[in-house]
């Protein structure tokens, strides 16, 4: 038995699509780094994320953004483009589309969305929900400069490799109190770490499941 990770970087856009959708539409069980079974006192603001896919010299990466420097709680960080569902957002995939055209100029019609990975509790109190898809590139991207300083990508084998991330307990105020955390090793001067690293982890897992 293979794993889709293993196929990758012999996989066709369209072959990446199928299996993609249906590796997350049956949405095996996934090993978590942090049961984050804290709750706060107010309810999770509701957000969206994509994770785009992209081949780059015939290799395949993921594509993020990072955050302009202001008064966010976020301010300055990795992640991947994203925001606040609204409420007249009939549902996470359309913010997250939404968002990323906003943030990066990306349109919604260039976007072939995939699935949706579990939901996320960061240590914020967002519940994010991560939207999988796969864009065309290169792409006449336009960074949004009130929200992204930056877009760029990094090789999923990369991110893939253990050598190049640590989990280590971090002490966040109650009633989170320690969470293991994500730090990836920086990859072109940007660093990744937090849920955004966790959104990745959870990704490699299902791509390290076994695949008829």
């Amino acid at each position: 038995m293979e794993t889709l990770l293993s196929q990758l970087s012999q996989l066709s856009c369209s072959d990446l699509q199928t299996k993609l959708r249906d590796i997350l539409l049956s949405m095996p069980t996934i090993p978590q780094i942090n049961n984050r079974q804290f709750q706060f006192s107010e309810p999770a603001i509701q957000a969206a994320v994509l994770v785009p896919f992209l081949t780059i010299n015939q290799e395949w990466h993921l594509l993020f953004i990072r955050r302009a420097i202001d008064h966010h709680l976020h301010s300055g960080q990795v992640a991947f483009p994203g925001g606040q569902i609204e409420p007249n957002d009939p549902d996470p995939e359309f913010t997250a589309l939404r968002e990323a055209q906003e943030e990066i100029g990306l349109y919604p019609q260039d976007v072939t969305p995939v699935g949706q990975l579990p939901a996320l509790l960061t240590v914020t109190n967002y519940r994010i929900f991560p939207i999988v898809g796969i864009i065309p590139y290169p792409y006449p991207l336009k960074p949004n400069p009130l929200e992204v300083t930056r877009i760029f990508t990094i090789p999923i084998f990369w991110l893939a490799d253990k050598k190049n991330y640590k989990i280590v307990p971090r002490s966040v105020p109650p009633p989170v109190g320690i969470i293991q955390t994500i730090y990836y090793t920086p990859y072109d001067g940007e660093e990744l770490w937090g849920a955004s690293a966790q959104i990745v982890h959870t990704l490699i897992s299902l791509l390290e499941q076994e695949t008829p």
